[in-house]
């Protein structure tokens, strides 16, 4: 195999890896957007249903950090922000299937710097 075919031939496996490594990348993504979805929208429908009182997310913060140090990320502005991210999107038909195309990142990006709706809607969609 000449030198050219084999370089041609090694670089095509490169793709596979980098491939394989972006879809890796996204379905991780995926699963923690659902993840902060589904721990917003139980404790946004707990403090709906009157089970939960407002100050319910400073003592799940306060329960994560004390009980389970090793996990991380959860504090009291996360939570708060998961909580938001799901009433945010719930009742849109249109954004709640998108939601997973775009990092966390992203989404707090968008929840902070927007006011309505439809200017949600539009950096969802351009992101």
């Amino acid at each position: 195999m000449e030198t050219n075919e084999k370089m041609k031939s090694f670089d095509e496996i490169v793709a596979l890896i980098d491939n394989a490594r972006n879809n890796a990348i996204k379905k991780a993504n995926e699963e923690l957007i659902m993840l902060y979805w589904n721990v917003g929208q139980y404790i946004s429908q707990k403090v709906a249903a009157a089970e939960w009182g407002d100050s319910i997310v400073d003592e799940l913060a306060d329960f994560i950090k004390s009980n389970y140090p090793k996990i991380k990320g959860f504090n009291r502005r996360r939570l708060y922000r998961m909580k938001q991210f799901y009433e945010t999107y719930k009742d849109n038909e249109f954004v709640s299937p998108l939601v997973t195309q775009i990092s966390w990142t992203n989404h707090l990006t968008i929840l902070s710097k927007t006011k309505s709706m439809e200017e949600k809607e539009l950096r969802l969609l351009k992101k």
